[in-house]
Protein backbone atom coordinates (compact mmCIF):
# COMPACT_ATOMS: atom_id res chain seq x y z
CA UNK A 1 0.00 0.00 0.00
CA UNK A 2 2.66 2.26 0.47
CA UNK A 3 4.22 1.85 -2.57
CA UNK A 4 1.62 3.39 -4.78
CA UNK A 5 2.47 7.34 -4.13
CA UNK A 6 5.96 5.95 -5.73
CA UNK A 7 4.50 5.19 -9.35
CA UNK A 8 2.76 8.23 -9.07
CA UNK A 9 4.83 10.78 -8.55
CA UNK A 10 7.06 9.25 -11.52
CA UNK A 11 4.18 9.03 -13.82
CA UNK A 12 3.42 12.94 -12.25
CA UNK A 13 6.96 13.69 -13.26
CA UNK A 14 7.18 12.29 -16.90
CA UNK A 15 4.21 13.88 -17.34
CA UNK A 16 5.86 17.23 -16.62
CA UNK A 17 8.97 16.31 -18.85
CA UNK A 18 6.66 15.62 -21.85
CA UNK A 19 5.06 19.24 -20.90
CA UNK A 20 8.31 20.67 -20.57
CA UNK A 21 10.35 19.19 -23.70
CA UNK A 22 11.38 21.14 -26.35
CA UNK A 23 9.89 18.15 -28.74
CA UNK A 24 6.12 18.52 -26.88
CA UNK A 25 4.16 19.65 -30.01
CA UNK A 26 5.75 17.38 -32.40
CA UNK A 27 4.63 14.55 -30.21
CA UNK A 28 1.03 16.88 -30.52
CA UNK A 29 1.37 16.86 -34.22
CA UNK A 30 2.13 12.98 -34.60
CA UNK A 31 -1.15 12.43 -31.89
CA UNK A 32 -3.11 14.36 -33.36
CA UNK A 33 -2.77 13.06 -36.86
CA UNK A 34 -2.92 9.39 -35.58
CA UNK A 35 -5.88 10.27 -34.12
CA UNK A 36 -7.58 11.93 -37.08
CA UNK A 37 -6.26 9.78 -39.71
CA UNK A 38 -8.83 7.10 -39.76
CA UNK A 39 -11.76 9.59 -40.12
CA UNK A 40 -9.81 11.42 -42.36
CA UNK A 41 -7.74 9.54 -44.60
CA UNK A 42 -6.86 12.38 -46.99
CA UNK A 43 -4.48 13.67 -44.44
CA UNK A 44 -2.04 11.29 -45.08
CA UNK A 45 -1.79 11.40 -48.63
CA UNK A 46 1.18 11.94 -50.91
CA UNK A 47 -0.75 14.95 -52.25
CA UNK A 48 -2.17 16.25 -48.82
CA UNK A 49 1.17 16.29 -47.64
CA UNK A 50 2.88 18.10 -50.39
CA UNK A 51 -0.02 20.70 -49.83
CA UNK A 52 0.88 20.82 -46.35
CA UNK A 53 4.63 21.45 -46.74
CA UNK A 54 3.93 23.82 -49.60
CA UNK A 55 1.50 26.14 -47.07
CA UNK A 56 4.80 25.58 -44.06
CA UNK A 57 7.60 27.01 -45.54
CA UNK A 58 6.49 30.71 -46.26
CA UNK A 59 4.83 30.72 -42.33
CA UNK A 60 7.77 29.53 -41.34
CA UNK A 61 10.26 32.11 -42.45
CA UNK A 62 7.42 34.65 -41.29
CA UNK A 63 7.17 33.35 -38.07
CA UNK A 64 10.71 33.07 -36.83
CA UNK A 65 10.91 36.83 -37.59
CA UNK A 66 7.88 36.87 -35.25
CA UNK A 67 9.63 34.61 -32.83
CA UNK A 68 12.61 37.15 -32.48
CA UNK A 69 10.16 40.16 -31.92
CA UNK A 70 7.95 37.76 -28.93
CA UNK A 71 11.37 36.91 -27.57
CA UNK A 72 11.79 40.81 -26.37
CA UNK A 73 8.00 40.85 -24.98
CA UNK A 74 7.03 43.05 -28.14
CA UNK A 75 4.85 42.00 -30.82
CA UNK A 76 5.02 42.85 -34.55
CA UNK A 77 1.46 43.61 -36.41
CA UNK A 78 3.29 45.17 -39.41
CA UNK A 79 4.57 41.74 -40.78
CA UNK A 80 1.15 41.45 -43.11
CA UNK A 81 1.73 44.93 -44.66
CA UNK A 82 5.79 44.25 -45.06
CA UNK A 83 4.74 41.28 -47.17
CA UNK A 84 1.89 43.45 -49.10
CA UNK A 85 3.88 46.24 -50.22
CA UNK A 86 7.61 44.33 -50.87
CA UNK A 87 5.58 42.01 -53.17
CA UNK A 88 3.95 44.54 -55.03
CA UNK A 89 7.16 46.58 -55.06
CA UNK A 90 9.22 43.50 -56.74
CA UNK A 91 6.28 42.88 -58.64
CA UNK A 92 6.44 45.92 -60.42
CA UNK A 93 9.87 46.62 -61.19
CA UNK A 94 10.10 42.94 -63.17
CA UNK A 95 7.12 42.43 -64.08
CA UNK A 96 7.26 41.70 -67.96
CA UNK A 97 3.99 43.92 -69.36
CA UNK A 98 0.80 45.61 -67.57
CA UNK A 99 -2.94 46.17 -68.59
CA UNK A 100 -3.48 50.02 -69.26
CA UNK A 101 -7.09 49.37 -68.22
CA UNK A 102 -6.07 48.19 -64.98
CA UNK A 103 -3.13 50.39 -64.20
CA UNK A 104 -3.40 53.62 -65.79
CA UNK A 105 -4.98 55.21 -62.73
CA UNK A 106 -2.30 53.94 -60.70
CA UNK A 107 0.21 56.87 -59.76
CA UNK A 108 3.58 54.90 -60.90
CA UNK A 109 1.96 54.95 -64.41
CA UNK A 110 3.96 56.20 -66.79
CA UNK A 111 7.31 56.63 -64.73
CA UNK A 112 7.59 53.08 -63.01
CA UNK A 113 5.02 50.93 -64.78
CA UNK A 114 4.01 50.81 -68.51
CA UNK A 115 2.17 48.56 -70.42
CA UNK A 116 5.89 47.15 -71.68
CA UNK A 117 6.34 46.17 -67.78
CA UNK A 118 8.81 47.40 -65.13
CA UNK A 119 11.77 49.37 -65.54
CA UNK A 120 13.94 45.42 -64.62
CA UNK A 121 12.08 43.39 -66.94
CA UNK A 122 14.47 41.55 -69.28
CA UNK A 123 17.39 42.92 -67.66
CA UNK A 124 20.34 40.83 -66.66
CA UNK A 125 20.19 39.80 -62.92
CA UNK A 126 16.68 41.64 -62.99
CA UNK A 127 15.65 39.44 -60.37
CA UNK A 128 18.22 39.43 -58.03
CA UNK A 129 17.70 43.63 -58.27
CA UNK A 130 14.14 43.66 -57.72
CA UNK A 131 14.67 41.21 -54.94
CA UNK A 132 17.73 43.74 -53.51
CA UNK A 133 14.76 46.40 -53.69
CA UNK A 134 12.13 44.25 -51.51
CA UNK A 135 15.18 44.15 -49.15
CA UNK A 136 15.56 47.85 -49.09
CA UNK A 137 11.82 48.33 -48.35
CA UNK A 138 11.53 45.94 -45.28
CA UNK A 139 14.87 47.23 -43.51
CA UNK A 140 13.29 50.67 -43.51
CA UNK A 141 10.19 49.36 -42.35
CA UNK A 142 11.76 47.58 -39.35
CA UNK A 143 13.62 50.31 -38.65
CA UNK A 144 10.92 52.88 -38.34
CA UNK A 145 9.05 50.59 -36.01
CA UNK A 146 12.20 49.67 -33.80
CA UNK A 147 13.49 52.98 -33.81
CA UNK A 148 9.99 54.28 -32.33
CA UNK A 149 10.11 51.56 -30.06
CA UNK A 150 13.70 51.76 -28.99
CA UNK A 151 14.12 55.83 -29.10
CA UNK A 152 10.73 56.50 -28.01
CA UNK A 153 9.72 54.31 -26.00
CA UNK A 154 6.71 53.73 -27.58
CA UNK A 155 4.41 50.47 -27.13
CA UNK A 156 5.32 47.85 -29.91
CA UNK A 157 1.46 47.21 -30.30
CA UNK A 158 0.91 51.00 -31.11
CA UNK A 159 3.83 51.19 -33.60
CA UNK A 160 3.30 48.33 -35.34
CA UNK A 161 -0.46 48.70 -35.55
CA UNK A 162 -0.10 51.70 -37.21
CA UNK A 163 2.76 50.98 -39.70
CA UNK A 164 0.12 48.01 -40.60
CA UNK A 165 -2.42 50.77 -41.31
CA UNK A 166 0.17 53.06 -43.39
CA UNK A 167 2.54 50.47 -45.35
CA UNK A 168 -0.74 47.95 -46.26
CA UNK A 169 -2.98 51.14 -47.73
CA UNK A 170 -0.02 52.64 -49.38
CA UNK A 171 0.69 49.20 -51.28
CA UNK A 172 -2.95 49.37 -52.20
CA UNK A 173 -2.49 53.22 -53.10
CA UNK A 174 0.15 52.17 -55.30
CA UNK A 175 -1.26 49.70 -57.22
CA UNK A 176 -4.81 50.52 -56.73
CA UNK A 177 -5.73 46.87 -55.14
CA UNK A 178 -4.34 45.51 -58.68
CA UNK A 179 -2.27 42.45 -58.81
CA UNK A 180 1.25 42.67 -60.47
CA UNK A 181 1.37 39.66 -63.29
CA UNK A 182 3.77 38.65 -65.64
CA UNK A 183 6.26 37.78 -63.77
CA UNK A 184 9.42 36.27 -64.91
CA UNK A 185 10.11 32.36 -64.95
CA UNK A 186 13.00 33.04 -62.47
CA UNK A 187 11.04 34.88 -59.98
CA UNK A 188 8.37 32.11 -60.22
CA UNK A 189 10.78 29.32 -59.65
CA UNK A 190 11.91 30.68 -56.08
CA UNK A 191 8.21 29.80 -55.10
CA UNK A 192 7.09 27.18 -57.18
CA UNK A 193 10.23 24.93 -58.49
CA UNK A 194 10.85 21.22 -57.43
CA UNK A 195 14.83 19.97 -56.92
CA UNK A 196 13.51 16.76 -55.69
CA UNK A 197 10.18 14.84 -57.31
CA UNK A 198 8.57 11.94 -56.75
CA UNK A 199 6.38 9.43 -58.70
CA UNK A 200 4.73 6.81 -57.16
CA UNK A 201 2.89 5.22 -60.41
CA UNK A 202 4.04 2.80 -62.87
CA UNK A 203 6.68 2.75 -64.18
CA UNK A 204 5.35 1.37 -67.86
CA UNK A 205 3.71 4.71 -68.48
CA UNK A 206 4.45 6.85 -71.62
CA UNK A 207 2.85 9.80 -70.23
CA UNK A 208 3.10 11.05 -66.74
CA UNK A 209 0.62 13.47 -65.91
CA UNK A 210 1.86 16.55 -63.74
CA UNK A 211 -0.25 15.95 -60.83
CA UNK A 212 1.18 13.00 -60.38
CA UNK A 213 4.47 13.76 -59.61
CA UNK A 214 4.89 14.75 -55.82
CA UNK A 215 7.38 17.42 -55.03
CA UNK A 216 9.54 16.38 -52.44
CA UNK A 217 12.63 19.23 -52.31
CA UNK A 218 11.60 22.26 -53.55
CA UNK A 219 12.96 26.23 -53.22
CA UNK A 220 10.56 27.53 -50.45
CA UNK A 221 11.77 24.38 -48.43
CA UNK A 222 15.41 24.96 -49.13
CA UNK A 223 14.87 28.83 -48.61
CA UNK A 224 12.80 28.16 -45.21
CA UNK A 225 15.37 25.48 -44.29
CA UNK A 226 18.12 27.51 -44.58
CA UNK A 227 16.19 30.67 -42.59
CA UNK A 228 15.78 28.52 -40.04
CA UNK A 229 19.13 27.36 -39.45
CA UNK A 230 20.73 30.60 -39.57
CA UNK A 231 18.30 31.80 -36.79
CA UNK A 232 18.54 29.13 -34.78
CA UNK A 233 22.08 29.87 -34.45
CA UNK A 234 21.84 33.41 -33.81
CA UNK A 235 19.08 32.85 -31.25
CA UNK A 236 20.38 30.12 -29.43
CA UNK A 237 24.24 30.03 -30.19
CA UNK A 238 25.25 33.73 -29.96
CA UNK A 239 25.77 36.87 -27.85
CA UNK A 240 23.39 38.66 -29.40
CA UNK A 241 20.53 35.81 -29.15
CA UNK A 242 21.21 35.88 -25.25
CA UNK A 243 20.89 39.39 -25.64
CA UNK A 244 17.38 39.58 -26.88
CA UNK A 245 16.01 36.84 -24.59
CA UNK A 246 17.83 38.51 -21.88
CA UNK A 247 15.69 42.15 -23.02
CA UNK A 248 12.59 40.17 -22.45
CA UNK A 249 13.32 38.61 -19.08
CA UNK A 250 13.87 41.88 -17.46
CA UNK A 251 15.31 44.90 -19.90
CA UNK A 252 16.18 47.13 -16.95
CA UNK A 253 18.16 44.13 -15.66
CA UNK A 254 19.43 44.28 -19.23
CA UNK A 255 20.53 47.67 -19.77
CA UNK A 256 22.39 47.61 -16.21
CA UNK A 257 24.39 44.54 -17.35
CA UNK A 258 25.59 46.33 -20.25
CA UNK A 259 23.21 45.57 -23.41
CA UNK A 260 22.65 47.51 -25.59
CA UNK A 261 18.74 47.55 -25.48
CA UNK A 262 18.04 49.88 -28.40
CA UNK A 263 20.38 48.53 -30.91
CA UNK A 264 18.89 44.83 -29.95
CA UNK A 265 15.24 46.24 -30.51
CA UNK A 266 16.00 47.91 -33.73
CA UNK A 267 17.98 45.08 -34.77
CA UNK A 268 15.26 42.63 -33.80
CA UNK A 269 12.75 44.75 -35.64
CA UNK A 270 14.46 45.06 -38.82
CA UNK A 271 14.85 41.29 -38.53
CA UNK A 272 11.18 40.78 -38.27
CA UNK A 273 10.40 42.87 -41.45
CA UNK A 274 13.13 40.86 -43.41
CA UNK A 275 11.76 37.95 -42.54
CA UNK A 276 8.56 38.96 -43.78
CA UNK A 277 10.02 40.02 -47.06
CA UNK A 278 11.08 36.52 -47.51
CA UNK A 279 8.08 34.62 -46.79
CA UNK A 280 6.34 37.61 -48.93
CA UNK A 281 8.32 36.84 -51.70
CA UNK A 282 7.60 33.10 -51.60
CA UNK A 283 4.32 33.91 -51.73
CA UNK A 284 4.22 36.19 -54.63
CA UNK A 285 6.46 33.63 -56.46
CA UNK A 286 3.86 30.72 -56.32
CA UNK A 287 0.74 32.77 -56.89
CA UNK A 288 3.03 34.41 -59.73
CA UNK A 289 1.60 37.88 -58.78
CA UNK A 290 2.68 40.53 -56.14
CA UNK A 291 -0.75 41.07 -54.78
CA UNK A 292 -1.62 44.03 -52.24
CA UNK A 293 -3.72 42.20 -50.04
CA UNK A 294 -0.98 39.44 -49.51
CA UNK A 295 -0.68 39.08 -45.90
CA UNK A 296 -4.03 40.54 -44.86
CA UNK A 297 -7.43 38.75 -43.30
CA UNK A 298 -6.30 36.03 -40.61
CA UNK A 299 -2.89 35.89 -41.82
CA UNK A 300 -1.37 37.88 -38.85
CA UNK A 301 -3.58 35.09 -36.37
CA UNK A 302 -1.79 32.06 -38.10
CA UNK A 303 1.62 33.84 -37.92
CA UNK A 304 1.72 34.65 -34.27
CA UNK A 305 -0.98 31.45 -33.66
CA UNK A 306 1.98 29.49 -34.70
CA UNK A 307 4.77 31.08 -32.80
CA UNK A 308 2.45 30.77 -29.58
CA UNK A 309 1.74 27.20 -30.07
CA UNK A 310 5.08 25.81 -30.43
CA UNK A 311 6.11 27.09 -27.10
CA UNK A 312 7.39 31.24 -27.88
CA UNK A 313 6.34 33.34 -24.83
CA UNK A 314 4.06 36.33 -25.02
CA UNK A 315 5.95 37.66 -22.14
CA UNK A 316 9.12 37.68 -23.67
CA UNK A 317 12.31 35.58 -22.64
CA UNK A 318 11.41 32.41 -23.81
CA UNK A 319 11.69 31.53 -27.59
CA UNK A 320 13.67 28.69 -29.59
CA UNK A 321 13.40 28.56 -33.30
CA UNK A 322 12.40 24.80 -33.20
CA UNK A 323 9.67 25.22 -30.82
CA UNK A 324 8.32 28.03 -33.81
CA UNK A 325 9.17 25.45 -36.57
CA UNK A 326 7.17 22.88 -34.43
CA UNK A 327 4.12 25.16 -33.94
CA UNK A 328 4.01 26.32 -37.76
CA UNK A 329 4.10 22.32 -38.69
CA UNK A 330 1.18 21.92 -36.04
CA UNK A 331 -0.67 24.83 -37.17
CA UNK A 332 -0.59 23.86 -41.10
CA UNK A 333 -1.98 20.43 -40.26
CA UNK A 334 -4.68 21.48 -38.17
CA UNK A 335 -5.53 23.96 -41.12
CA UNK A 336 -5.46 20.89 -43.57
CA UNK A 337 -7.28 18.55 -41.27
CA UNK A 338 -10.11 21.58 -40.40
CA UNK A 339 -10.45 22.70 -44.31
CA UNK A 340 -11.33 18.81 -44.87
CA UNK A 341 -14.10 18.77 -42.57
CA UNK A 342 -15.66 21.05 -44.70
CA UNK A 343 -16.01 23.75 -41.80
CA UNK A 344 -16.32 27.38 -43.42
CA UNK A 345 -13.58 30.26 -43.27
CA UNK A 346 -15.26 31.59 -40.05
CA UNK A 347 -15.74 28.23 -38.30
CA UNK A 348 -12.02 27.70 -38.66
CA UNK A 349 -10.66 30.96 -37.47
CA UNK A 350 -12.90 30.26 -34.21
CA UNK A 351 -11.20 27.09 -33.56
CA UNK A 352 -7.87 28.68 -34.84
CA UNK A 353 -8.94 31.42 -32.06
CA UNK A 354 -9.47 28.81 -29.20
CA UNK A 355 -6.52 26.60 -29.97
CA UNK A 356 -4.13 30.01 -29.28
CA UNK A 357 -6.02 30.57 -26.39
CA UNK A 358 -5.14 27.00 -25.38
CA UNK A 359 -1.98 27.78 -26.48
CA UNK A 360 -1.42 30.81 -23.97
CA UNK A 361 -2.61 29.11 -21.31
CA UNK A 362 -0.42 26.50 -21.32
CA UNK A 363 2.44 28.98 -21.71
CA UNK A 364 1.12 29.92 -18.60
CA UNK A 365 1.45 26.51 -16.90
CA UNK A 366 4.68 25.43 -18.12
CA UNK A 367 6.46 28.98 -16.70
CA UNK A 368 4.40 27.73 -13.76
CA UNK A 369 5.91 24.30 -13.74
CA UNK A 370 9.48 25.62 -14.67
CA UNK A 371 9.21 27.73 -11.28
CA UNK A 372 8.27 25.09 -8.96
CA UNK A 373 11.06 23.06 -10.55
CA UNK A 374 13.70 25.24 -9.59
CA UNK A 375 12.30 25.72 -6.25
Amino acid sequence: MSSSPVPRRELKDKAVDLLLSDQFVLYLSIFYVLLLAPFLPMLVTPANLVNVLSNMWPLLIVAIGQTFVLAIGGIDLSQGAAIALTSVLGAVLITGAADPATFANTPIWGWLLTDAGGPLAGVDHGVVLAIAAMLVAAVVIGLINGMAVAMFAMPAFIVTLVAMMIFSAFALWLTQSGNVANLPDDFIRLGRGDIVSVYFGAKEEAKIARRAIYSLVTYPMVIAMCVALAAHMLLNRTVFGSQVLAIGMNRKAAEISGVRVRRIIIAVFVLSAVCAMIGGLLFAARLEAGRPTLGGGSFLLDVIGAAVIGGTSLFGGKAKVIWTFFGVMFYVIMASSLSAMNLSAFQIDMVKGGIILCAALLDVLRTRLKRERVR
